[in-house]
């Protein structure tokens, strides 16, 4: 499914973007921004026990986020390093 999505984030999307590093934030952006035209870019997981929850890795980063295919909107749920990112 491709086309164009608007994404939302979470409010605690901010903390944890307060807590990457400088030099991965504008890689994690840029994959998120690509997520408007291809919701599952290559490498994306379902992950298990959901109906519409996906993870891609960007470096050390796990980037989760919902997708509501009715309505077009992917909600980004939080930007974790991979070892906090499934606590």
């Amino acid at each position: 499914m491709t086309g164009h999505f608007e994404i939302e984030f979470r409010h605690s999307v901010k903390k944890d973007v307060k807590k990457i590093p400088s030099q991965f934030l504008a890689s994690i952006i840029q994959a998120v921004e690509q997520l408007e035209n291809d919701p599952f870019p290559a490498g994306v997981v379902k992950l298990t026990d959901t109906d519409s929850y996906y993870r891609i890795r960007v470096g050390d980063y796990r980037v989760i986020y919902e997708i509501q295919k009715n309505e077009h909107k992917i909600f980004v749920l939080y930007i974790r390093h991979r070892k906090n990112a499934y606590l």
